[in-house]
């Protein structure tokens, strides 16, 4: 079995297949409205032209219209042999009876009629109220404008047109795309997966999460065989939720737990839920649920949950876009109260960075029932993780991935995964087929410290000072281990602002740290700046990222773990619900007194300036080791292995 995509058929009907003919017949109609021959032109005379022949008497009829006024001149008596039929003029004189191309009909221009009758001309209206007194007055002959008469094209075009163009719009609208469903906004966009042949993905595929895997595999075991847990009356919890640091595998987890199980898998982020229509996250959390049913028995993995699972008495929800947020909500914790099919089972899992946000009722028996801490992995497990994507590249028979699992403390799945792929990038790019140990050494680097600067020119002074500053670290390290091991010294400038680096890599994986091991931290971290001030007698801001963890560090000593002689065992910054994604962000101090905040500001100070005084003491003791070894490293750039240990090991304590 394994993971693969299946598309979703639309839960719509479909728009015949001739809508696209309607829509070419409509744009035809559209076309020929706007190009159809209106009628020849005519020129327009002023309208106070118009008037004076009026009041000399020279006009016979005249036809009134919104936009144009059309008159007609009596003839010269001249152009008649009898005088008397002067008097009987065209019955039609505009020529407008027999065609609808005239003024009166649309805004085209007028066709007149050859006759015996005088010229035919136009002018353009103005607003006077006085016109038809004036022309009763001169004997004018005048009438208004018939209504317009509309033919069956322009019937055709005002009544059937418009609904045809919109039937093809909403034709073009809901078939583009992939999954032609752009209009269904109702519609969970969970991405459905079944059983295949190929890309399997179980628990055989997943390291350093060993006891995240022991509480998973009990799900598994229920989706195998539900009835050896229905018989004792046994309830399978309906939701897991997934917690721990980005990178740990908990989407992997979640879908080895489906390919272990072999059912149909259902993935959907939670900010998938909310978009701007009111309504739509509830009805999509509906439909997602519907679906589930008809696969069940089945998983739904809920990626990112804090995206609308934030407590809704935190005032996360102070907005109107929040308030569709707490309704998707509402809906989520009402499907999880029952969403059984029957026999079959439908089980949630839901993975998040950020627990301590989520809302109480969905953490409650019977919606989440379970948190399984997906963590860091050990020493064991960083182990493991290596030799699986090890395999997935062409190591060299010199790689130690103890070594290397050694040199990433701290590390999670996802690091691990990309360390292995930069090692592999810098063999390619040297023309290598395998990758060597070497090559993982510095892709460790290039994670930790970042890429190497050799634009970055230093000159000699500024290469002196670091190269002080950096042996000044590793020979306190050397003195005061902490738990570590100084691998490595190098004043090649890497990343955003480290001219130089000191890597100490640590023996073993510690869980606890004493007050002395606390403060032997805070003495290396202050080696630096203490070579500085030693050998130049001044210092520069260079220390300034050295001096901010130190005081960090015996802040955290005084106000939380109580470490002070002075204040005692208090902790006076409040504790911090766990969190995963906090940044080193410190805690909020409690209440207290200005005599208090004075002494513990007293008591960090004393802390920071004796581990100071004894970083100088220790390297004016060792002052022409210093020398050496800050020399040699002025040479080479590098050192480490073998020749750092040599020098390292002449280091006197105090």
């Amino acid at each position: 079995m394994s993971l693969k995509k299946k598309r979703q058929s639309p839960q719509f009907p479909q728009i015949p297949q001739f809508g696209n003919l309607l829509l070419l017949l409509a744009g035809v109609s559209f076309l020929a409205y706007l190009f159809w021959p209106r009628s020849s032109e005519i020129a327009t005379q002023p309208y106070s032209e118009f008037l004076a022949r009026v009041e000399n008497g020279e006009v016979a009829r005249v036809r009134l219209g919104n936009s144009l006024i059309l008159y007609q001149l009596k003839p010269p008596l001249s152009n008649f042999e009898n005088p008397d039929d002067f008097l009987a003029l065209p019955e039609d004189p505009f020529g407008t009876k027999k065609t609808a191309r005239n003024p009166f009909y649309g805004d085209s221009s007028p066709e007149p009629k050859k006759q015996l009758g005088g010229e035919v001309l136009a002018t353009v209206p103005i607003d006077d109220p006085q016109l038809p007194e004036r022309l009763m007055k001169e004997g004018v002959i005048f009438e208004a404008v018939p209504p317009p008469q509309n033919t069956w094209w322009m019937t055709l075009l005002a009544w059937v047109v418009p609904p045809l163009i919109l039937v093809g719009a909403m034709h073009f609208l809901l078939n583009r795309g992939e999954d032609r469903r752009s209009l269904a906004f109702s519609k969970s966009k969970a991405k459905m997966y079944v059983e295949g042949e190929s890309d399997r993905i179980t628990f055989a595929d997943i390291a350093g999460a060993e006891e995240a895997k022991a509480e998973l595999v009990e799900i598994v075991e229920f989706l195998k065989n539900p009835e050896r847990y229905g018989k004792i009356g046994a309830r399978i919890p309906k939701g897991v939720l997934l917690v721990g640091p980005p990178g740990t595998g908990k989407t992997l987890l979640a879908k080895a737990v489906a390919g272990e199980a072999g059912v149909t898998f259902f993935s959907i982020s939670a900010s998938e839920f909310v978009e701007l229509f009111v309504g739509t996250g509830a009805a999509r959390v509906r439909d997602l649920f519907e679906q589930a049913k008809k696969q069940a028995p089945c998983i739904i993995f809920i990626d990112e949950l804090d995206a609308i699972g934030k407590s809704r008495s935190s005032g996360g929800f102070a907005s109107g876009s929040n308030d569709e947020r707490e309704q998707t909500l509402n809906q989520l914790l009402t499907e999880m109260d029952g969403f059984a099919a029957g026999d079959a089972t439908v089980i949630v899992l839901a993975a998040t960075n950020r627990p301590e946000t989520l809302d109480s009722a969905l953490l409650r028996p019977g919606r989440f029932d379970r948190q399984v801490l997906v963590d860091r992995p050990d020493l064991s497990g960083r182990l493991a993780i290596l030799e699986i994507y090890g395999r997935k590249v062409q190591l060299a028979e010199d790689v130690d991935l103890k070594a290397i699992a050694t040199r990433t403390p701290g590390f999670a799945g996802a690091d691990l995964a990309n360390l292995i792929n930069e090692a592999a990038l810098l063999a390619a790019r040297n023309q290598r087929e395998t990758v060597t140990h070497e090559d993982l050494k510095e892709a460790i680097e290039r994670v930790i410290a970042g890429l190497e600067k050799k634009s970055r020119v230093l000159n000699e002074k500024e290469k002196q000072i670091v190269a002080y500053h950096e042996v000044g670290h590793a020979l306190i390290g050397a003195v005061m281990p902490g738990g570590g091991k100084v691998a490595k010294i190098s004043i090649v400038p890497r990343g955003l602002s480290a001219l130089g680096y000191t890597l100490k890599m640590p023996t073993e994986d510690r869980f606890l740290m004493s007050e002395a091991e606390f403060c032997e931290q805070i003495t290396m971290l202050l080696g630096g700046r203490a070579a500085e001030s030693l050998i130049f007698g001044s210092v520069t801001n260079g220390a300034s990222d050295d001096l901010q963890r130190a005081t960090d560090i015996a802040e955290r000593m005084v106000t939380i773990y109580g470490m002070s002689k002075v204040l005692g065992p208090l902790a006076y910054d409040k504790a911090q619900q766990t969190s995963f994604l906090s940044n080193g962000a410190p805690s909020p101090r409690r209440l207290m007194s200005e005599e208090t905040a004075k002494a513990i500001d007293e008591e960090v100070k004393q802390i920071v300036a004796t581990a100071y005084e004894k970083a100088l003491f220790l390297l004016d003791r060792n002052r022409d080791l210093l020398d050496a070894i800050a020399q040699q490293l002025l040479r080479t750039e590098t050192l480490e292995g073998e020749e750092l240990q040599a020098f390292l090991e002449q280091v006197r304590p105090v």
